[in-house]
């Protein structure tokens, strides 16, 4: 079922639709997101890439939020997701039910590398961070890599929506 951005704010997929999706084994974490657009967005960046689950950790607002709906265009309906306290506790929680799942954040670091040279599969989880701090120390300590995105420009840094969705296409084109 293909629906435009105002059908997919008013309807929610039947159970035998959801049932079609095919859900990769691709994990989203969110490391104390500020922004609910960004939330939301990611939703449905977690939608259209077929994501298994999206971890909202710290001080990421959940839904229902009346912002991340509106910015998710509903996709927090379908879309699985839960809370944890810390990305870390989160990053536990996953590698406790899957010790295969590789963890990769999107970031900016020394130990980064580009994420075209990063060996992309399945299980797969990919960390972002805060807005302006990126995540915590004790997160990129616990992530298998770091991809970083080559900035060309004067500007040092685009949008996580944006970087979590270049490179999840980029692993997900490679799968």
């Amino acid at each position: 079922m293909k629906l435009v951005a105002k059908e997919l704010r008013t309807t929610v997929p039947s159970k035998a639709e959801l049932a079609k999706i095919k859900r990769r084994e691709i994990y989203f974490i969110l490391d104390n997101i500020l922004d609910t657009y960004n939330v939301g967005g990611i939703f449905r960046l977690a939608d259209a890439i077929g994501v298994k689950k999206i971890y909202l950790c710290g001080v990421t607002e959940t839904p229902p939020n009346p912002r991340i709906k509106k910015a998710s265009i509903n996709t927090t309906e379908w879309v699985a997701w839960s809370y944890a306290p810390t990305a870390v506790e989160a990053i536990h929680e996953l590698k406790s039910q899957n010790s295969k799942v590789k963890i990769i954040a999107v970031e900016q670091d020394s130990k980064s590398i580009p994420y075209t040279k990063i060996d992309y599969q399945l299980p797969l989880a990919f960390v972002v961070g805060n807005e302006t701090t990126g995540c915590s120390k004790e997160t990129l300590e616990m992530c298998d890599a770091i991809a970083e995105i080559p900035m060309f420009g004067v500007n040092t840094s685009l949008n996580v929506i944006i970087s979590l969705g270049i490179v999840s296409y980029h692993a997900v084109k490679n799968l």
